[in-house]
């Protein structure tokens, strides 16, 4: 779950704001009989596309997108405008799309009926098959809410929430993948193709395969295009691959380039000061570091802070003996840009000729990779 929130944090749909406008959406219905001062919002990302006072229950709402895609529809009985920081509460998912979408409800959102065109439905189609795993990550919320804390920390107790939030981030990830296989020209799948990297890191033989079937008109669109300058950066680090060449500078400003590597086996680790899996990622890099560090291996963590104080006390409090590079920028650095680094914790294995071995080795199957890669 933290990888998940952690995923979205990094992410800018940059298909939110949009100078170009072609597609006229309307949302219409009735939430029960409820009167001013109740207002309902239709929010996307961290923008309000509209609003309504509702008179006896019955609203309407217009509007344009640049192209179709997924808004929240949301209710304030008081009338104010939502936090958009913390949207929570009465609201419900709409997919917004050329024609009508009505919503119906007796009287709150969250078990509202939608209606409405092909986009609607195939919306709904996709809703119903994440429904029980978005089912079982809430259940499990409402467990780690009730325990107490003796239980949270508890290691057992721990292992298992992580266990779970793991696994239904893999069943979510996979019938994404399927719906998006399975309805190549729909709006929805380009959406679901997006959203598929906050479940599980991208990878170019899924990911690049599902958005090469997707039809002409989605990958033209500006938010197609961008996801398929994305996949171009995970074809570049795909396994096989020969690894961009960067050049960072460590702590005391000294450059250091990827091809001073060459001849080694090298771990080339994205992380950052502020990212709690990658703080808790660090023992098991550096027992792996101290296990094969005489056999030809090293690592190359590079940050992608932009605090210089913060990363330095980080490298400190986790007894970090390798090299630490950082340009400081961000994740909009040179080296996060050239390898597509969408969420950290990160990292590509790397052979002596600076070739792709493998990708994301974490916890014990990084040991178990450099055992196999490393005679």
């Amino acid at each position: 779950m933290t990888k998940y929130l952690l995923g979205i944090l990094l992410v800018v749909s940059g298909f939110r704001a949009t100078a170009q406008i072609p597609y006229p959406f309307a949302v219409k219905g009735r939430i029960g009989h409820l009167n001013a001062p109740a207002k309902v919002y239709l929010v996307r990302g961290f923008q309000v596309l509209d609003s309504a006072t509702l008179k006896n229950g019955v609203f309407a709402l217009k509007g344009s997108t640049e192209v179709p895609s997924q808004a929240q529809l949301v209710l304030q009985r008081n009338g104010r405008r939502p936090d958009l920081q913390r949207l929570t509460g009465n609201r419900i998912q709409l997919f917004l799309e050329p024609g009508p979408v009505v919503v119906t409800s007796t009287d709150s959102l969250p078990l509202a009926k939608l209606a409405g065109g092909p986009l609607t439905r195939d919306y709904l189609r996709l809703d119903a098959a994440l429904q029980p795993a978005f089912s079982r990550i809430k259940a499990t919320g409402i467990e780690y809410q009730r325990a107490t804390e003796e239980q949270r920390k508890a290691p057992a107790f721990a292992e298992r929430m992580q266990q779970v939030f793991a696994a239904t981030n893999k069943e979510i990830y996979q019938q994404q993948a399927a719906f998006v296989k399975a309805n190549p020209a729909s709006w929805v799948s380009l959406e679901a193709l997006q959203q598929m990297g906050f479940m599980q890191e991208p990878r170019y033989a899924t990911e690049g395969a599902l958005y090469e079937a997707l039809s002409p008109a989605l990958k033209a669109s500006r938010p197609g295009r961008s996801y398929g300058e994305m996949v171009q950066a995970l074809k570049n680090v795909a396994v096989g691959a020969l690894a961009p060449a960067f050049t960072q500078q460590t702590p005391e400003g000294k450059p250091v380039s990827l091809a001073d590597y060459r001849g080694r086996y090298v771990l080339v680790d994205f992380w950052a000061s502020w990212c709690k899996p990658c703080r808790e990622e660090n023992p098991t890099v550096l027992k792996a570091y101290n296990a094969f560090k005489s056999r030809n291996f090293e690592v190359l963590s590079v940050s992608i802070d932009n605090n210089r104080d913060k990363w330095l006390k980080a490298i400190t409090d986790d007894q970090l003996p390798w090299m630490q590079v950082s340009d400081l920028q961000g994740v909009g650095g040179e080296a996060p840009r050239l390898y597509g680094v969408r969420s950290i914790p990160q990292n590509f294995l790397l052979d002596p000729q600076g070739k792709i071995l493998a990708v994301n080795l974490h916890g014990a199957e990084l040991e178990a990779a450099l055992a196999r890669f490393i005679k």
